[in-house]
């Protein structure tokens, strides 16, 4: 088994309220890694109490009360700016739209061989540039073709991801080309395996249309001051 596979084990054991010393046995390995592994979990007082099996200090156990209050203020702090942040851009104007993409594309975008391609792991960021060539451009989906790239651990799942692209995307599994293979072997095992669904590269058929006003529009972006 992998050293990744492990951590991944040991810290689900220690979310339980597993001891170090128990998630070394069972895992096979020494005290000392199993504690790396796991000192990021902290453990609520009830756990700590079960594993000591004794009561422990008040000090210690308002100590901990605060280090699990202050992950709850940060979790609750991190969900009041989304949802604060969904309502500030929930309705961009046709120019608001048109440089937030244009942004992007500068940044991630192909400029070269008067090719429009966008590749990206990220499936909103993918959905943003579909929306930005239809609404900006007028490209509409029947005119993007696409093509997945991941590693060739995924081989056997390249139906269920090319599955995922294109309900996400809402462009038809035809408009897929041959799927990019990254022939590479894996150095982790990652608890997400079946979750993961590569890069989706998205190109705009017949691009001479519109290439050269999007790379102008891009020069002038970067000579605003």
């Amino acid at each position: 088994m992998s050293k990744s596979s492990l951590r991944l084990k040991a810290v689900k054991f220690r979310q339980r309220g597993r001891s170090v010393k128990d998630i070394a046995n069972i895992l096979g390995v020494s005290k000392s890694s199993a504690s790396l592994w796991v000192r990021h979990v902290i453990l609520s007082p009830i756990q700590l109490e079960e594993l000591r099996k004794r009561p422990i200090k008040a000090s210690e156990k308002a100590r901990l009360r605060n280090s699990l209050a202050l992950k709850e203020k940060r979790l609750s702090i991190i969900e009041s700016e989304r949802i604060a942040g969904e309502k500030e851009f929930r309705n961009l104007s046709p120019r608001e739209l048109m440089i937030a993409g244009m942004s992007l594309y500068w940044a991630e975008g192909s400029k070269k061989n008067r090719k429009i391609n966008f590749c990206n792991s990220d499936p909103k960021m993918i959905k943003f540039f579909i929306n930005w060539v239809d609404k900006v451009y007028g490209i509409p989906r029947s005119e993007l073709s696409c093509y997945v790239g991941i590693n060739e651990a995924h081989h056997g799942r390249e139906l269920q991801v090319k599955g995922f692209w294109s309900n996400l995307t809402e462009i038809p599994p035809e408009n897929f080309t041959k799927t990019s293979f990254k022939k590479y072997p894996l150095k982790k095992t990652f608890e997400n395996f079946n979750e993961h669904y590569g890069t989706l590269a998205v190109q705009v058929r017949r691009p001479a249309r519109i290439i050269y006003k999007i790379l102008g529009q891009i020069h002038g972006l970067s000579m605003a001051t």
